[in-house]
């Protein structure tokens, strides 16, 4: 790539809808350019979407505000990269194996024959393989994270399954595509992009979680010896302390700004005994604690279901997420866990040149989607339209037939029917499952 190229992603979730256009460098550096949210969405549900009309609407408006900005003119939308989130995506282990003749070099066509067969492994049939992420191999007797060139009479090889139900990505073809008309250039798993943009490398060698924390889902992935090793989504979130707070005859608005700027995860001795329209802030206070302390409680329990102590992720918690800037709650894990935590932040190599729409705490997930998309797919996202041609001089029914041609453009009478292909989830299979592990290369090399 000789010049800048011109990327845009969405994410939906189940408190808003963010887009951003990016500049993507000869560098591989990311300039966000401009970025739009949607808030108050009530056509999805624990990131999968129920109201196809209304959420195909949400992000129609959206995009068109994207298309305004100054940046982005007169530039359109026709492709954008997505991520994948919700309640259930998750991880399985499965073991593969092929028995090789004496003194065979591994390829590949080896390691991708492996794979393959990863994937067609006997799951849930509730469930759908999104993904099958490499954990370790082994050749011969010999255990390795890089098999490619070693010798040996046979391969083992342990991976990570990455499911979740086939209406959370059918949902997304059907709005995006066939609603909209927008290609879906990538459908990446959000948390992994997160995980491989804002991890340090020595972080995932020791030992280390990655907690997402949304409006309905927290996201919980843990990392040991360079590769991702649980992966897990809890249906709690934000929006569960609000909707405690609307208990005390509180609209769920008021609830929300109350949590922002009273909350606290920390029961403190300095609670205000002041009642504001009837309410007391003791009890508001009460109710925080008591639903942190819940969700708290159930992210450090994934590292027992990894198999896994505390000692054993020294690198520590990076937390994300809507969920993770209410107050104290940082804290609060770091109590309880007794781990160090601080909050995820995007590399120095993707720049947030437009924050007037959200800060960029707010675009971690859809900025990492976008670079992971970017750097790993050349498709078009954004085009320049071309006039169209003025009638021809001298024939008096140029007009007529150009007018004629525009109107059955708008009914779609002239489209010609796709041939189908391959699924766009499909394609992307290979390409982000080699790029998520890092066997080759290091983190820290992401600018070439």
């Amino acid at each position: 790539m000789n010049e800048d190229r011109y990327v845009a992603a969405i994410e939906i979730s189940s408190s808003k809808i963010i887009g951003v256009v990016g500049k993507l460098r000869p560098t591989n550096q990311l300039d966000i350019i401009a970025c739009e949210q949607d808030h108050g969405v009530e056509g999805v549900r624990y990131g999968v979407i129920q109201n196809l009309e209304d959420t195909s609407l949400r992000i129609q408006h959206l995009l068109n505000k994207l298309q305004r900005r100054a940046t982005v003119q007169p530039r359109q939308i026709t492709g954008v990269y997505i991520g994948l989130s919700g309640r259930s995506l998750r991880s399985l282990t499965t073991e593969v194996s092929k028995n090789l003749p004496d003194d065979t070099e591994i390829t590949q066509d080896i390691i991708a024959g492996l794979r393959a067969q990863a994937l067609k492994t006997a799951i849930d049939n509730s469930l759908e393989v999104v993904d099958a992420i490499p954990r370790i191999f082994k050749v011969g007797k010999t255990e390795t994270r890089a098999p490619k060139g070693m010798i040996g009479n046979s391969i083992k090889a342990t991976y990570d399954l990455i499911v979740c139900r086939p209406e959370l990505k059918r949902n997304l073809v059907r709005t995006l595509h066939d609603k909209l008309g927008i290609q879906i250039n990538g459908a990446m798993v959000t948390a992994l992009c997160t995980g491989q943009l804002i991890l340090r490398s020595d972080e995932k060698n020791l030992g280390c979680m990655l907690v997402d924390m949304g409006a309905e889902t927290t996201t919980v992935t843990i990392y040991k010896g360079g590769h991702l090793r649980y992966f897990a989504t809890l249906p709690l979130g934000g929006r569960n302390i609000t909707r405690d707070i609307t208990s005390l005859h509180i609209l769920e608005d008021k609830a929300e700004d109350l949590k922002k700027t009273s909350g606290d995860a920390i029961a403190r001795d300095s609670v205000s005994s002041l009642n504001m329209n009837g309410v007391k802030m003791t009890d508001v206070s009460n109710l925080i604690v008591a639903r942190a302390e819940e969700i708290v409680a159930n992210i450090i329990e994934q590292i027992a279901y990894a198999d896994l102590k505390e000692k054993d992720i020294p690198g520590g918690i990076i937390c994300i997420g809507g969920g993770s800037q209410l107050r104290g709650i940082l804290e609060l894990l770091g109590d309880r866990s007794k781990l160090s935590v601080r909050r995820g932040q995007l590399p120095s190599y993707i720049r947030l040149e437009d924050n007037s729409k959200a800060p960029a705490l707010e675009i971690i997930e859809v900025a990492s989607v976008l670079y992971t998309g970017a750097t790993n797919n050349n498709a078009e996202c954004l085009v320049i339209p071309q006039r169209e041609a003025l009638p021809v001089n001298g024939d008096p029914h140029a007009e007529e037939i150009v007018e004629e041609e525009e109107s059955r453009r708008k009914r779609g009478s002239d489209k010609k029917p796709k041939k189908k292909g391959p699924s766009i989830f499909d394609k992307w299979s290979n390409k982000l499952s080699s790029f998520f592990t890092g066997n080759e290369d290091d983190d820290d090399d992401i600018i070439e």
